[in-house]
């Protein structure tokens, strides 16, 4: 474990790539550009790059720590821009957090089918919609997409089967009426409420009210799924409380 956090640093020490055993690196809270030779820690498991000045394009490195499964870029000035390419991810990466940034839609690379991800935190980013290949994340438990612009769910998050806790708080899901048709859809969809085994659901800050959200296709069947898990420590604890998913 090597932490170098509040250094002041604007590049990663080229005596840290010298370490070949390294397995987690935190070069959090510096002023680091770029990641030089990362590359080099082949067997690096874990890397928080929090709060830096990192760009997308200089993430390129990290597509070949074959070993990393934690991968931590919150408040960096990572965008999803036409000149910036996203980089392919670490094969192995479980937990991929990015808050704090200015994605505007989540980069393809993300929804890479062949990824274990199954915690992504991209919240306080810039979000109005969230792609279909979300549903590529098949082992995904944990989904935080708080302080985005959203104002709706695409019906593909109905498949993403492990789902366990999903944070939407603070954006824009609101309806007009709960008189649900083609030309005013459900902005959550029933599949999401049917088919994952959410148990965790927080819409607080969201124009919405806990009467029009009882009223939603599916809901009822979450709510007997959150009933049944009566033992709060089966979740780790991070059950919310049983009012209904932080609305009045």
């Amino acid at each position: 474990v090597l932490s170098l956090t509040e250094h002041g640093l604007e590049e990663i020490p080229e005596q840290v790539f010298q370490l070949p055993n390294l397995r987690t690196l935190d070069v959090s809270k510096n002023k680091i550009q770029n990641l030089g030779n990362i590359s080099q820690l082949k067997r690096l498991k874990s890397l928080n790059c929090d709060e830096n000045i990192l760009a997308t394009r200089s993430l390129s490195p990290i597509s070949k720590l074959s070993e990393l499964t934690s991968l931590s870029l919150g408040k960096n000035r990572l965008e999803t821009a036409a000149n910036q390419h996203f980089p392919s991810l670490p094969p192995k990466v479980k937990t991929l957090k990015a808050p704090g940034n200015s994605f505007s839609t989540i980069p393809k690379q993300i929804c890479d089918p062949k990824l274990p991800i199954e915690k992504l935190d991209l919240s306080y980013n810039n979000l109005a919609a969230i792609p279909p290949e979300i549903c590529n994340l098949s082992v995904l438990t944990e989904l935080n997409l708080d302080n985005n612009v959203l104002v709706s769910l695409p019906e593909e998050m109905g498949q993403l089967k492990k789902l366990k806790a999903l944070s939407l708080k603070n954006n824009y899901i609101q309806v007009k009426s709960t008189n649900f048709t083609e030309s005013n859809p459900q902005p959550i969809p029933a599949s999401l409420f049917e088919n994952t085994l959410l148990i965790d659901l927080n819409l607080h800050g969201n124009k919405l009210t806990s009467t029009q959200l009882n009223e939603f296709k599916g809901f009822e069947v979450f709510l007997d799924r959150r009933k049944k898990v009566k033992n709060k420590n089966l979740y780790g604890g991070a059950m919310v409380d049983m009012s209904v998913c932080g609305l009045k």
